[in-house]
């Protein structure tokens, strides 16, 4: 572990300047740059909310605040894993020039999308004070949710860029994988109307955890329970053990297939 550890400040910086130069690219020749990531959200959640509210009838109170609340969380979870997957290789040139742990590159893409999910909350914020909705404690408590995403996020991330190397079929597949994924979890329709079968696979459901925590802390002004926190935390370090075991089998392997 100490190795590791060491292994990771050393390439510290090199993480920080991958991280600075995905910002670069993503917002590059953009009027409006970085505000994109706040934009973004707020223009979907008036297109969801139009629909859903008027539309479908869809009845849920304070909606655009619910959906905006669980979406942000669940797309940082889409675009880590989805950017991740695609990560070693892209560096296949520069994993074949120079020795960099293979790890540090679908890392750098979660915390990238950490970095742009912290730039939605903002949107999360402006719905906040538009609404008038009021601003309870619990508030202070979003980054624990946000931590266990991430760590389950990193841990998924790891498996989807090992696979993808031998199997690039993988990239279609996960997609189709993650939007009936955002369909199934509680974002756009209340947990409430579902039927008891589909309520009991909802329990196998990772995001429903983690959407439902961020919500209570986030609107509800509710302190998820130890029982809801050992579940939660037991996805993430499940996830994220599985991942670092299955990339560190096949990480020598990469150099043929990139």
């Amino acid at each position: 572990m100490k190795e590791h550890f060491l292994t990771f400040r050393k390439y510290q910086y090199f993480l920080k300047n991958l991280i600075i130069k995905d910002i670069k690219l993503k917002y590059r020749r953009s009027i409006l740059g970085l505000a994109w990531s706040v934009l973004n959200p707020l223009l979907m959640m008036i297109v969801i909310t139009t629909v859903f509210s008027n539309i479908f009838k869809i009845k849920v109170e304070n909606f655009a605040i619910y959906f905006l609340t669980g979406s942000t969380l669940f797309s940082f979870f889409a675009e880590t894993t989805s950017t991740s997957m695609t990560s070693v290789l892209s560096a296949g040139s520069l994993i074949k020039k120079v020795y960099i742990p293979k790890y540090i590159f679908p890392l750098e893409k979660c915390l990238f999308g950490l970095v742009n999910f912290l730039f939605s909350l903002i949107a999360v914020a402006i719905i906040f004070l538009i609404k008038n909705y009021p601003i309870k404690w619990t508030i202070l408590l979003f980054p624990i949710p946000v931590m266990y995403t991430l760590v389950f996020s990193i841990g998924l991330s790891l498996i989807l860029a090992s696979l993808c190397v031998f199997f690039k079929d993988i990239l279609h597949l996960y997609t189709v994988i993650l939007t009936a994924w955002n369909y199934l979890t509680p974002i756009m329709y209340p947990y409430e109307i579902l039927s008891d079968n589909m309520r009991r696979f909802m329990k196998f459901n990772p995001m429903y955890y983690f959407v439902d925590y961020f919500r209570n802390v986030m609107m509800n002004g509710k302190i998820p329970d130890l029982s809801t926190n050992i579940i939660c935390l037991s996805i993430s370090l499940c996830t994220f053990v599985v991942g670092v075991i299955i990339f560190k089998i096949n990480q020598d392997k990469f150099i043929l297939y990139i």
